[in-house]
């Protein structure tokens, strides 16, 4: 594969969730519109959480190179009338999604994270779909029912529920902080 010419390269190897973004975020500010960023990363889900980062931010998601265990993400900075960052409007907090739970609410706990992050850790029920995989999988979920959204921090649940409310589902809330700071029941798939 031919080379592709970086203006600029951020390293985020060996960072997780949320941290390649947030790094992301403030280097993409330093360049032109028009200019090239490399984004080196070691979290097997940054290639989901910048690609949809990307998407609700108006920068260009280019694509990724796997080299080794090492992830090449390409974006192209939009100019900046493009590039207003949308938050997804309905949140609640973990202990609001406790309080639902216990109140035995017909309610989908979508978990976002990495297949590894929820199977040592997560909310009993939680269904699990990838942030990476929810644009094919989402018929797996009930348009009817209110759909509480988790990740580890907030931000790849954010970009999850906006991607889910531009597909119809109306019923969409992101749990932030997420499972980082959840004090709630918790079960492991080896348990």
């Amino acid at each position: 594969m031919e080379n592709i010419k970086a203006d600029t390269i951020l390293d985020a190897r060996g960072m997780v969730c949320p941290m390649p973004i947030v790094k992301t975020k403030k280097k993409i500010k330093d360049l032109h519109a028009g200019e090239i960023l490399e984004v080196l990363a070691t979290d097997r889900g940054s290639k989901a959480d910048i690609k949809a980062w990307a998407e609700s931010t108006g920068h260009q998601y280019l694509g990724t190179i796997e080299e080794g265990d090492v992830l090449k993400h390409y974006l192209r900075k939009s100019s900046d009338e493009e590039t207003i960052e949308k938050k997804h409007p309905k949140v609640a907090d973990n202990e609001e999604l406790e309080n639902k739970l216990k109140e035995k609410d017909d309610i989908i706990v979508l978990d976002v994270r990495e297949s590894a992050e929820y199977v040592f850790n997560h909310i009993p029920g939680a269904v699990s779909i990838p942030l990476g995989e929810l644009e094919e999988r989402m018929n797996e979920l009930n348009k009817e029912k209110e759909i509480y959204v988790v990740c580890r921090t907030g931000s790849r649940s954010d970009l999850a529920a906006q991607k889910l409310t531009e597909k119809g589902f109306n019923k969409v809330i992101n749990v932030i902080p997420g499972m980082s700071k959840w004090s709630g029941k918790t079960e492991s798939i080896n348990s």
